[in-house]
């Protein structure tokens, strides 16, 4: 099958797409991933035909922490990015699925890569990081907190939805008239038609780490985390030194999130790793703050997770999809920093699986609560429980999984059609 995968978003959004991009390659799959134009070498020296698209993830990271846990703004500002590059991207978008037998999309992408699956007629899979279209009473929408009643936490995915396919058809229509893109009929994914079922769900996480819920419909998968294995074999001489020359550091990554108050954050972390006396590596990705190196602390923009996790303590980050499932995977307890969106989510995941203390929001935190919850991280329980997590999650085929269940799927749909 000539296969596209469409992604938006940091490399936390582009990483997991890309691993599956590659299995689905080993199963005789010609594949092609669209993402930001940033991720273009990150993608092609793993010799996938890689899509360029508009836009700088950086502005949404800047624009979605500032929106912080508000669910309206998070939708209102992922809506005006979307409007400021949707014509450049919709028309890119069109040219990456041109020759597709089949789409692979994310949140950013479901309204729109749905419509263009039913013009041309051709089967579409939504692949999710984090449960937003999958409604349960389990828990509410991930920018919530538990509202300790079934029926209002599936209430609230049910209105999450709505206000989604509301915003995107609002949206379309602005980048209608500001550009003069042509007119469309749009499709929403996941709701039964007489000419077509609902679009099925692959939920890319460790049901280790979140089980499937037994309020979703049979359309709905958790298939396991896809690991994009590293090859860093020639780690940098001052990381290599770094970790030989004293006691397993604290990793801190806070990968792609732009903050205002990155000095601050960077302060509390420092101080807190003296309090406690941990070395730290702290990976300043797209935060921009950066130190001299020192005998207890290096600063470095990014390291591969699956290579330097293992080799820390702990790790302290900010409860992204893609670094919870490397945090725990790592086997090492995690404190969650959330900062927006579905990060609080994972943080509370993490403290009820039993590999983190509770998380602390990015606005409360101070030396005091970081520097307790990394001696409460050290303890025995929580060392234990992530190893063993860990383990289960290591051993998972998290792409294998996604793969046979997407041939499946593409299989049963032209059967039917």
């Amino acid at each position: 099958m000539n296969i596209t995968v469409l992604t938006y978003g940091s490399r936390g959004d582009v990483q997991p797409f890309l691993a599956l991009s590659l299995g689905l390659r080993e199963k005789g799959h010609s594949v092609k991933l669209a993402a930001p134009f940033r991720f273009k070498d990150f993608v092609e020296e793993r010799g996938i035909d890689f899509v360029p698209l508009a836009g700088d993830p950086r502005d949404l990271s800047r624009r979605l922490n500032n929106a912080g846990q508000n669910f309206i703004k998070l939708l209102r500002e992922l809506t005006n990015h979307a409007v400021e590059i949707g014509a450049d991207v919709w028309r890119q978008t069109e040219e990456a699925c041109r020759d597709a037998d089949l789409i692979l999309h994310t949140f950013t992408h479901a309204v729109g890569a749905h419509t263009l699956a039913r013009e041309k007629d051709i089967p579409d899979i939504h692949i999710q990081t984090f449960p937003m279209f999958t409604p349960t009473g389990d828990y509410p929408n991930v920018t919530l907190p538990d509202l300790r009643s079934r029926f209002l936490n599936r209430l609230t995915h049910r209105l999450s939805a709505k206000m989604t396919w509301w915003t995107s058809r609002i949206g379309f229509e602005r980048v209608h008239r500001r550009t003069g893109l042509l007119p469309r009929t749009l499709y929403w994914p996941f709701e039964d038609t007489p000419s077509r079922p609902r679009t099925p769900i692959l939920c890319a996480w460790s049901p280790s780490l979140l089980p499937l819920s037994k309020d979703w419909p049979p359309h709905v998968h958790v298939t396991g985390s896809p690991a994009l294995s590293t090859n860093y074999d020639q780690a940098p001489a001052e990381l290599q030194f770094f970790l030989e020359r004293g006691k397993p550091p604290v990793c801190v990554t806070f990968g792609s999130m732009v903050n205002r108050d990155a000095e601050r954050i960077d302060i509390i972390v420092r101080e807190s790793l003296a309090k406690t006396g941990n070395r730290g590596i702290i990976l300043s990705g797209w935060g921009s703050v950066k130190k001299s190196p020192s005998t207890d602390l290096l600063y470095l923009d990014s390291a591969p997770h699956d290579w330097l996790l293992p080799r820390c303590r702990l790790v302290i980050h900010h409860g992204g999809a893609g670094t919870t499932a490397a945090g725990v995977r790592a086997g090492i307890p995690n404190i969650v920093i959330p900062f927006m969106a579905d990060q609080p989510f994972w943080g509370k995941r993490v403290h009820a699986t039993g590999v983190g203390p509770m998380p602390i929001r990015v606005r409360d935190l101070s030396v005091r609560n970081l520097a307790g919850a990394m001696a409460e991280a050290e303890g025995e329980m929580f060392r234990t429980r992530a190893q063993a997590i860990g383990q289960q999650i290591s051993s998972e085929d998290g792409i294998g999984e996604a793969v046979k269940w997407i041939e499946k799927y593409a299989v049963s749909f032209h059967r039917q059609h």
